[in-house]
């Protein structure tokens, strides 16, 4: 990403931090509490505000002086010059009954310590969205100090500063690039959540600005636009595939699980007898595979042609055995599915829509129902969504409906599998039906 050259100020120059003396009755005061009044110097056209702040750096105790310099222009006579000192010490809170050492830090010294305590007791996929953000703002608050680039110190990020980022961000300009609303509204969420540890931690004394404007994003739009797949473009997707792919494709489709639940199969998983599938686990980073994200199994059926490819995938092999193995004989990794199988396939086909390579089967499958006048309990468990509004009398045993829409699926993706006869050629394009649905995925 590309650093801006700088970041303007809110309202006037930087405040200066200078090191106090440390003769040792200066370190008798700084432990001793007292009222403080500051001072203000006049300097030619300004006047320079001073005053002192405990702080803790590198572990050890100091007293800096703090200063900033305002215009007489704007201040033009020293009472005027004070009552705007009386507020920033008001601000810094120094002569508060519960004042303590505030920690004198960079952001990407804060966010590190975030990271460490903080963001590793939360989900691994969380993780890497929380870090990925962090990095983002640190880039954001680097400024430039002639050819070289310095990190802003926390307590000096305010609503003035985040709102340039944002600008920067919204528009491409002054040095940012441009990113979408949606990744905007992640980001500003991610700090504004890290800050209440700032200001517990003593990095910041001020409260995260409420007067931020973010860009405009239509949740209702985003939903629109997403790409659905048609069972004649995953018919396509099919035959454009290899063997075990194509059959990922179809049980991906067939059941409207999730990439990480593809990966999270396990032999034992699939009961051929019963034709009965169950959704236990979800495979995320760095290989590690955790419950589903409703936190309780699905358990619903598969179709008679599905059952059968999948028969020698199953027989013969222990149940603890991964169902799906990369070339390297290790369980499939959901990043690396997409990567390198599915989103170089859908670029191919003219299908591929940013963000939505794999779940454009989901979308697709959610029409489908639709189409089949699927019953909402029988959908929402097939889609494996947790809202107790929809859930409708969540169940695990497989009903009626369930078997008919399994059958229904079979029917129709049966015909664009084959295992033995390679994989057609791709059509120069294929046009992307995008179906009008109603369907939550």
């Amino acid at each position: 990403m590309e650093r801006p050259t700088s970041l303007p100020d809110s309202g006037g120059p930087d405040v200066n931090y200078q090191p106090e003396s440390t003769g040792p009755w200066k370190a008798a005061a700084m432990a001793r509490r007292r009222y403080q009044k500051g001072s203000v110097i006049s300097r030619g056209d300004s006047w320079e505000l001073r005053w002192k702040e405990d702080v803790v750096e590198n572990g050890e105790l100091r007293r800096p002086h703090r200063s900033k310099s305002v215009s007489k222009a704007e201040f033009p006579t020293k009472r005027l010059a004070r009552r705007e000192l009386d507020r920033l010490m008001n601000e810094a809170g120094v002569n508060d009954e519960q004042y303590q050492p505030s920690t004198l830090g960079t952001f990407p010294m804060f966010a590190e310590e975030w990271k460490q305590k903080v963001v590793t007791t939360m989900a691994v996929t969380t993780q890497a969205g929380f870090k990925s953000e962090l990095r983002a703002w640190d880039e954001a608050f680097q400024t430039k100090k002639g050819d070289q680039s310095a990190s802003l110190p926390f307590r000096e990020i305010d609503g003035n500063k985040i709102q340039t980022v944002i600008s920067g961000w919204n528009t491409g300009e002054n040095g940012f690039k441009k990113v979408g609303e949606k990744t905007i509204k992640n980001r500003v969420g991610t700090l504004r959540l890290a800050w209440k540890w700032a200001k517990d931690w003593g990095y910041t004394r001020a409260s995260f600005p409420e007067t931020l404007r973010l860009p405009y994003w239509d949740r209702e739009e985003a939903k629109a636009k997403r790409p659905a797949y048609s069972m004649d473009t995953v018919k396509q997707i099919m035959e454009s595939s290899e063997f075990p792919y194509n059959l990922i494709w179809w049980l991906t489709t067939e059941t409207h699980i999730r990439r990480g639940e593809v990966c999270g199969l396990d032999v034992g998983h699939v009961n051929l007898k019963t034709r009965i599938i169950t959704i236990r686990r979800n495979r995320v980073l760095k290989s590690v595979v955790k419950n589903t994200k409703a936190r309780k199994p699905r358990t619903f059926s598969i179709s008679d042609e599905l059952a059968e490819e999948l028969r020698p995938l199953i027989e013969g092999r222990e149940s603890s055995e991964p169902l799906f193995l990369s070339p390297d004989g290790k369980r499939l990794d959901p990043e690396n599915l997409v990567k390198r199988k599915l989103k170089p396939l859908l670029k191919k086909l003219g299908v591929y829509v940013k963000g939505t390579a794999c779940h454009g089967f989901r979308h697709g499958a959610a029409t489908k129902l639709d189409e089949l006048g699927t019953p909402m309990a029988t959908r929402q468990q097939r889609m494996g969504h947790v809202d107790p509004d929809t859930l409708m009398g969540y169940t695990h045993a497989v009903s009626a409906d369930d078997r008919k829409v399994s059958a229904a699926f079979g029917a129709v993706l049966s015909q664009g599998f084959s295992k033995n006869e390679p994989a057609k050629e791709i059509p120069e394009q294929l046009s992307l039906q995008l179906l009008d649905s109603e369907a939550s995925a």
